[in-house]
C-alpha cells in the first residue's frame, strides 16, 4: 500500500525553494509532498479554521502562534531558512543607491510609488518608516499588494516604481530589475519555521520532511534561491 503525499501549506516566499526540496526528499525518502502556497495571512487562517494539513511551513511567529493556540503539534517546530529583503525598480529604470540607511530613506523619498508585502518584512519595514519620520508623508504613495500577489508583479506592470520584498520572491520576476538587497543596518532577516498539524496522521512523515528542509542536503537549494541555511 503506497503512502499518502503529505499535505502542506507555506506562504508564497518559499513556494519556489519548497518546490525544489520536496523533489529532493521525494527521492531521498521515497516520500511525495505536496505544498500549497498561499498568501501567508491566508494560510495561517485556514489552518487556525481546522483545515487538515501535515506540515505547516510559515514565518517563525505565525508558526509559534498557531502552536500556542494548538494548532500544532507541540514541540515539532523546525527553523529551516533565513530570508532577507531586497529592492527592485521596473526593466531599465534607474537603480537607486542602496548603500547605506540614509541613501535607502532617500530613494523612498524620492520614488513616486512604494509598494511592500503583507508578510512580516512588509510590517517591519512600516516600523522603520515611522522611526524615520516619513510614513505620513509617504503614505499616499503606498501600493498595498493583496495577500498571495507578489510585490515584483506590480513593480513589473509599472504600478509601483520602488518595490521591497523578499529576494527569494523577487528572482525569478521577468519585467524588473533587482537593485539591491537592502544594507546591514536595516535588513530585515525573516527566519522560515515548520510544524507537524495537530490532526497529522502521518506525523513521522511529516517529522522527516522536518528534517530534511534543515539538513545540510537542503543549502544549496536556499543559496539558490536567494535564502540562507539556520
Amino acid at each position: 500500500m503506497t503512502t499518502p503525499a503529505l499535505r502542506g501549506i507555506s506562504s508564497m516566499a518559499t513556494r519556489q525553494v519548497l518546490a525544489d526540496l520536496v523533489a529532493g526528499f521525494a527521492q531521498q525518502a521515497g516520500l511525495q509532498a505536496a505544498i500549497e502556497s498561499v498568501g501567508g495571512v491566508d494560510a495561517a487562517k485556514r489552518v487556525a479554521a481546522g483545515e487538515v494539513f501535515d506540515v505547516v511551513i510559515l514565518a517563525s511567529d505565525a508558526i509559534d502562534k498557531l502552536m500556542a493556540a494548538g494548532h500544532l503539534v507541540p514541540g515539532s517546530k523546525v527553523d529551516w531558512v533565513h530570508s532577507g529583503v531586497a529592492v527592485a525598480v521596473p526593466a531599465g529604470a534607474p537603480l537607486p543607491d542602496l548603500s547605506s540607511e540614509d541613501a535607502v530613506r532617500d530613494a523612498v523619498l524620492a520614488a513616486p510609488s512604494i509598494s511592500l508585502s503583507t508578510g512580516p518584512s512588509g510590517v517591519a519595514l512600516s516600523k522603520l518608516f515611522e522611526r524615520w519620520g516619513i510614513a505620513g508623508q509617504i503614505a499616499p504613495r503606498m501600493v498595498q499588494a493583496p495577500p498571495g500577489v507578489p510585490v515584483g508583479s506590480l513593480v513589473a506592470r509599472g504600478d509601483v516604481a520602488l518595490g521591497f520584498q523578499q529576494l527569494s520572491e523577487l528572482l525569478h520576476v521577468q519585467g524588473i530589475q533587482i537593485a539591491g538587497t537592502l544594507p546591514p543596518a536595516i535588513q530585515i532577516t525573516t527566519t522560515f519555521s515548520a510544524g507537524v498539524g495537530a490532526h497529522s496522521q502521518q506525523g513521522d512523515a511529516a517529522r522527516s520532511l522536518l528534517a530534511y528542509l534543515a539538513s545540510p542536503a537542503a543549502a544549496d537549494a536556499k543559496r539558490k534561491q536567494g535564502m540562507e541555511p539556520v
